[in-house]
């Protein structure tokens, strides 16, 4: 393990993480909030300091393996859940730490799960330093520093298939760097998209169906990063608008799509983009699910077309691990609750920023399924997995089975130890089931109506553990916490 390297990384992490916190200080000034403005400004001083220090002298052996690259990703998560959450505190937003802690990594897991009971109350800067903590950790803290921070391809390609989500990570340019930055561009750009598009919703002769520019930005940023920090206690239920529904609505399905794709779209290659198998089978689970949640509930709503809005919004909030909500789904006839809760294992697609198993995962385990059918049924046949038409290499397929079983153990044990903190069953499984998989609401107590403040701080902290191993997917904090014997 080279720790030189690793520290000199965290030191530049920690001082990007400082300058970053200057635009909540901006926020503070605009909206006049005097305590925000103190403690984003102390802290953002103190880390800019701390990561100086840090990075006042280079290593002189500079190489970033795998083991590496995945400790400096784990290592980099738990610092800026930590780190990021002293100004909640310092503020006085959120007094107890631990509560700030869950806060913090909700929000740069994307999870969306929140502590705070009256979320209209607190400081401007404190609620858009939770929004934005969604953007910066939709794409990867990690890959914003590598987008603007100059590091060798070998070092970023490491670093980058450490934090990337899905089952792999591949260059889209000749060089890594150049795709991080490719990527990041097409991220910023579908953002500044639907804040416009939100902005239209002032046209509304209605004042409670519009946002003003603080709401459309906050809420771009939490959609961008599929993670559903919303600024209304009833989320975006709150403008009860079919326009916002809209809208919000078609950008969690289009940041639940790998980001390749928009990257081969704006390159041409339409063909190549338009034919992949995962995006496929993704649409195809949306839209079965949005149209039978549709018939069940829609007695509810006194017809199919308007139990469609709703059914599609919570689909899509789902399965993309967004976490707004426009209805209390628990309310729902249960069929469509247990749709809902299979979505939320589901997630997005690889290479998105969803969490969740992801679907090209499912789709692998669908097909490994089938092809071990054939296999009992006709025990000299050869069958591979097949994806895109091309044979999926082996290693991958047994890679995928092993995290599914992995994935499906820690969530055992976590629910097991959470069980002590004396919640009913509905909250407890829901619980880890919904940070595991970066979703937010879940049954019972920590429904879309309620939210995480009743459990006790030990399991917030679990809770928040949970929430890191379900968005760098299990081994780079596996990595971390293993003791290499020499």
């Amino acid at each position: 393990m080279n720790y030189k390297m690793i520290g000199y990384l965290l030191g530049q992490i920690i001082r990007v993480l400082g300058l970053l916190m200057l635009l909540p200080v901006i926020v503070g000034i605009i909206y006049h909030e005097p305590a925000s403005i103190w403690a984003f400004l102390g802290m953002a001083a103190a880390l800019v300091i701390m990561g100086t220090l840090m990075t006042l002298k280079k290593p002189e052996k500079k190489d970033i393996y795998t083991r590496d690259g995945m400790a400096t990703v784990a290592a980099t998560w738990i610092l800026v859940s930590v780190l990021g959450a002293v100004p909640f505190t310092l503020a006085g937003a959120i007094p107890n730490f631990a509560d700030a802690v869950f806060e913090t990594a909700s929000g740069f897991t994307t999870t969306g799960a929140t502590i705070l009971n009256d979320i209209e109350s607190v400081d401007n800067a404190c609620l858009f330093w939770r929004s934005f903590s969604h953007f910066l950790g939709g794409m990867g803290v990690l890959i914003l520093i590598l987008a603007i921070l100059p590091q060798s391809d070998t070092r970023t390609m490491h670093l980058v298939r450490a934090e990337s989500p899905g089952p792999t990570a591949g260059k889209l340019t000749a060089k890594m760097s150049s795709s991080v930055r490719a990527l990041y561009g097409i991220y910023i750009g579908l953002t500044v998209l639907e804040m416009i598009l939100l902005l239209f919703s002032n046209f509304s002769p209605v004042p409670e169906h519009r946002m003003n520019f603080f709401e459309a930005l906050n809420t771009a940023l939490s959609t961008a990063g599929t993670g559903g920090f919303a600024l209304k206690n009833a989320s975006i239920a709150a403008y009860d608008s079919v326009y916002i529904d809209v809208i919000v609505t078609l950008f969690m399905l289009l940041f639940s799509v790998n980001f390749t794709l928009y990257y081969l779209i704006l390159t041409k290659k339409f063909a190549q983009a338009f034919k992949n198998e995962e995006l496929r089978f993704f649409l195809s689970i949306v839209a079965v699910s949005a149209v039978a949640i549709a018939f069940d509930i829609m007695k509810i709503y006194g017809g199919f077309f308007k139990a469609l809005r709703y059914s599609s919004f919570q689909v899509l909030t789902m399965i993309s691990t967004a976490g707004f909500a426009t209805a209390d789904f628990t309310e729902w006839p249960f069929f469509s609750q247990m749709i809902l809760l299979l979505l939320m294992f589901v997630g997005g697609c690889a290479g998105s920023t969803g969490g969740g198993l992801k679907v090209m995962r499912i789709l692998l385990l669908c097909k490994t399924a089938f092809r071990e059918i054939k296999c009992v049924l006709n025990p000299r046949a050869v069958v591979s997995v097949k994806c895109d038409g091309k044979a999926v290499d082996k290693e991958i397929v047994r890679s995928v089975s092993f995290y599914f079983v992995l994935f499906m153990l820690l969530a055992a044990v976590s629910m097991l130890l959470l069980s002590l903190d004396g919640h009913d069953v509905g909250t407890t499984v829901t619980a880890v089931i919904t940070c595991l998989n970066n979703v937010g609401p879940g049954l019972s107590e920590i429904s879309p109506s309620g939210n995480f403040a009743g459990f006790s701080s030990w399991a917030k902290i679990l809770l928040s553990l949970d929430m890191l191993l379900g968005r760098l997917e299990i081994y780079p904090l596996l990595v971390l916490f293993t003791i290499r014997k020499k």
